[in-house]
């Protein structure tokens, strides 16, 4: 999978597209923006993550002769452009925003700097990659939260969309706070721990239930988790657990990493009654483990009913963000270079629907945090030349209810540049920390969230502005389209 080609992982129009470029001689450098336009799950900021594959599928952008054979036989590509493809590579730059950050809807979470025939390309790729890991790394995150501290296993491999989305997925959900996967692979490919307990074919596979418990814990003394729902959950499965431990006890191993695994039934009640059973036969700390379709909803719920519950093992509504399976985002053109000035020039989109205007121009974003409590105040997109000085006052206003305006105090607020270079004239200049330091990031950036915007239905919107001076562009641009559209 690491060193898959994926040159053709792309819609047949970008090439077509490429093709016309090529054949009208068009080189233009352009800027593209990779965003999206609402917050998944209705959550109220969302995770980025997949910046790690995206970098090696630029890396390895290359047209194979097996690629160039078949784009030929399809019949609609001309022998030049044919020849231009074997000798293509990335020359542009790209900026992105780290994995593992909040980040908020329309703001750039990747931006395309290059010939139009190669960010157009790279379009597709780019998308598939980012949307997916970053709605998972979003559902992961929720899922996390509601486990109010609890380790959460991610264990949706065999419910994922196929082994691509189970790898990545895992790659994301670590990311956004799981303390393991049991998906070996993605363990193997991203230095992530690896974790399972057993199935209930073990326990039916032998003649009965503790002779199955038994055999588990001689094999695996030091991680043994035993499913106790195969038949009765109370009067066999638990009993049968502490007869097992007491015996691990009694033979001299010292008992570590142990306890039950509920996958059925009443988990606010099994896991009460497990809980009393466990402790009254001394074994106060031996681990309660839930699985059974769970996702941030019922865990949050059988919390507040005091499930006596201290790991959590989701798959299917993590793994493919069952309530919400598609991120959104999108890839527009936002500026096309003027060779004469040097400038790049402002391009907009419009729609009938308000959320789908674009914001023109070369841009960055500078995020706002409060200095005293470190938590965010606001994002700001801007043009990518504009600075701003920290100690004076700042007037930041809602780019579609401009009456809705907040002054900072200068001296009150400090600013962080979200997007950083990622490529330079196509060489890469970023390395990607492991997973396991994207994940301690991850951490950090969500504690720079106000509690607020981090409750699971009706969370308060982080507020993206626009710089007054990328506010007139738009504006302008708008102002014109509207003048030109009266006047036909």
């Amino acid at each position: 999978m690491s060193t898959l080609n994926l040159t053709l992982l792309t819609d047949l129009y970008e090439l077509t597209m490429m093709q016309g470029y090529f054949e009208s001689q068009s080189s233009e450098v352009v800027v593209f923006d990779a965003f999206y336009r609402k917050n998944p799950c209705g959550n109220g900021y969302a995770i980025t993550a997949g910046l790690e594959q995206v970098i090696d599928y630029i890396k390895n952008l290359h047209f194979s002769e097996e690629d160039i054979a078949y784009l030929k036989s399809i019949g609609i590509f001309h022998d030049a452009f044919l020849d231009y493809l074997r000798d293509f590579h990335f020359e542009g730059d790209i900026y992105a925003i780290p994995e593992g950050s909040v980040v908020f809807p329309h703001e750039p979470l990747l931006k395309v700097i290059a010939p139009i025939m190669q960010a157009q390309l790279v379009e597709t790729a780019i998308l598939t990659i980012l949307n997916h890991q970053s709605l998972i790394a979003t559902k992961a995150a929720r899922v996390v939260r509601a486990a109010r501290g609890n380790g959460v296993m991610e264990f949706g491999l065999r419910r994922a969309q196929g082994p691509d989305a189970g790898v990545y997925g895992a790659r994301a959900a670590m990311i956004a706070g799981c303390i393991g996967t049991s998906n070996v692979l993605a363990g193997q490919l991203f230095d992530v721990p690896v974790k399972g307990t057993h199935a209930h074919s073990w326990i039916m596979s032998f003649p009965d239930e503790y002779t199955a418990f038994k055999k588990y814990a001689e094999l695996y003394p030091d991680a043994c988790t035993l499913l106790v729902d195969t038949y009765d959950t109370l009067r066999s499965g638990v009993p049968n657990a502490i007869r097992v431990f007491r015996e691990m006890r009694e033979s001299g191993i010292e008992l570590k990493n142990y306890g039950i695994r509920l996958d059925s039934g009443d988990l606010a009640y099994m896991s009460k009654k497990a809980r009393k059973m466990l402790d009254e036969a001394g074994f106060p700390d031996a681990v309660i483990s839930a699985s059974s379709d769970l996702d941030e909803y019922l865990i949050d719920s059988l919390k507040a009913q005091n499930a006596a519950i201290t790991s959590w093992g989701v798959g299917t509504n993590m793994i493919t963000s069952k309530d919400c399976p598609a991120f959104g985002g999108v890839y527009k053109l936002a500026a096309v270079l003027d060779k004469s000035t040097g400038k790049f020039i402002p391009k907009i989109k419009l729609s009938e629907n308000t959320e789908k205007v674009t914001n023109p121009g070369n841009k960055k974003i500078l995020r706002i945090y409060d200095k005293e409590t470190c938590k965010i105040r606001a994002d700001l997109i801007c043009l990518a030349d504009e600075t701003f000085d920290e100690t004076k006052d700042m007037i930041i206003f809602d780019p579609l209810e401009t009456w809705k305006k907040t002054r900072i105090k200068g001296g009150t607020y400090k600013l962080r540049e979200m997007l950083v270079p990622v490529f330079l004239g196509g060489e890469c200049v970023y390395t990607s920390p492991a997973v396991m330091e994207i994940r301690d990031y991850c951490a950090q950036e969500i504690e720079t969230l106000w509690e607020e915007t981090k409750r699971f239905t009706n969370p308060h919107e982080v507020y993206v502005d626009l710089s007054d001076q990328l506010f007139e562009i738009k504006s302008g641009l708008l102002a014109q389209m509207g003048h030109e559209a009266l006047s036909k």
